[in-house]
């Protein structure tokens, strides 16, 4: 498998939105900035352990959960 950057962003960006969580409130309780995520979301940034795993926790989610979307989100 191939890892494609863009699937990052993508994955994070719908599982915010799933949440209906603005980016303003996400990188709020990740502890980012907003700028940060929305260079993430739009793959011009890539996100790393420690700010994968701030994501998955602001999004109640386990970190290895959150690879394992963004994996599927690859796949597809």
């Amino acid at each position: 498998m191939q890892f494609q950057k863009e699937a990052v962003g993508a994955t994070i960006r719908a599982l915010r939105q799933e949440r209906h969580l603005s980016q303003e409130v996400l990188s709020g309780l990740a502890g980012m900035a907003r700028t940060h995520l929305t260079m993430i979301e739009c793959g011009t940034k890539q996100p790393n352990l420690e700010t994968i795993w701030r994501l998955a926790d602001a999004m109640d989610l386990r970190p290895s959960e959150l690879v394992r979307r963004i994996e599927q989100h690859t796949t597809e």
